[in-house]
C-alpha cells in the first residue's frame, strides 16, 4: 500500500524522534564506558579526584536516562508506533535503565575509592578489578555496536561474555578472603574491594540484559536459554546509589 503525503510525514517525523533517542543511547553508553573506566584507574592509582569526578558524571548520566525515558514516552503517544517500531522504543527504554544502574555501580566503585585510599593497599586485588573492569567496558562497547548495527550475532557473543566476568569475580573473592585470614589488618580493606568487585560483576549482568534487548530487537524473540552465569558466591552489596 502506497503511504500518502501525511502518511510519509508521520513516518518521517517517527524516524527523527526514533534518531534523536537511539543518538541519546550512545552519548549515554559513551558516558557510561568512560565512568567504568574512570573509576577502575581511580582505585589503581588512588586518585581521589578522579574519584570525584566519576560521582559527579553520574548526574549527566542519570539527565540522559530520564531524557530518553520521556521522549520515547512522548513518541510513543504522540506517533502511536506499530509492531517493530514499538519493539524497538521499548527496548530502548529498557537500555538506557541498564545504562543508568551502570552507572550507578561506577558511582559506588567511586565511592568506595575514597576510603580505600586512606587504607594499605592491597595490590593484587586492584590490578585485577581494573582487568575486570576492562573486560565489562569492552562488553559494554560490543553490545552498544550490536545495537546500532541490530547484530543479534555480536549481541549473543557479549552474552556469552559475561560467564568470563562471574569467573573473575570468583577468583578475587576467594583472594580476599585469603588475605583476610592471613592478616586481619586487611580485612576492612578487602571487604570493600569485595564489594567493589561485585559491582563489577553486576555491571556485567546489565550489560547482558543490554545484548538480550539487542537480540529482541533484532529478531523479535528473548534468547529462550538461561544465560550463563558463574557467580556462586552469597555475599550482596545491596543497594547502590
Amino acid at each position: 500500500m502506497v503511504m500518502d503525503k501525511a502518511e510519509r510525514h508521520i513516518a518521517r517525523a517517527y524516524d527523527r524522534d526514533l534518531e534523536a533517542i537511539q543518538a541519546h543511547i550512545m552519548k549515554m553508553g559513551g558516558l557510561v564506558e568512560a565512568a567504568i573506566l574512570d573509576a577502575a584507574q581511580a582505585l589503581a592509582t588512588r586518585d581521589e579526584e578522579l574519584a570525584e569526578k566519576v560521582r559527579n558524571s553520574d548526574r549527566a548520566i542519570d539527565e540522559l536516562e530520564a531524557m530518553i525515558q520521556q521522549e520515547a514516552a512522548l513518541t510513543i503517544a504522540e506517533r502511536q508506533p506499530m509492531a517493530f517500531d514499538l519493539r524497538t522504543i521499548l527496548a530502548v527504554m529498557k537500555i538506557a535503565n541498564n545504562l543508568e544502574r551502570i552507572g550507578d555501580y561506577a558511582k559506588n566503585m567511586a565511592k568506595r575509592t575514597g576510603v580505600l585510599v586512606q587504607m594499605r593497599p592491597i595490590e593484587e586485588g586492584n590490578s585485577a578489578i581494573r582487568r575486570m573492569a576492562k573486560m565489562v567496558e569492552l562488553m559494554l562497547k560490543d553490545a552498544l555496536d550490536s545495537f546500532v548495527q541490530r547484530d543479534p550475532e555480536l549481541a549473543e557473543d557479549v552474552r556469552q561474555r559475561d560467564l568470563e566476568v562471574d569467573q573473575m569475580y570468583n577468583s578475587l573473592f576467594r583472594n580476599y578472603l585469603t588475605y583476610m585470614m592471613e592478616d586481619p589488618r586487611n580485612i576492612t580493606a578487602c571487604m570493600h574491594l569485595h564489594f567493589i568487585a561485585k559491582n563489577i560483576e553486576r555491571m556485567g549482568d546489565h550489560v547482558t540484559a543490554i545484548s538480550e534487548q539487542v537480540i529482541y530487537l533484532a529478531t523479535g524473540e528473548l534468547p529462550d536459554d538461561a544465560r550463563p552465569k558463574g557467580d556462586r558466591t552469597s555475599i550482596d552489596p545491596g543497594e547502590v546509589g
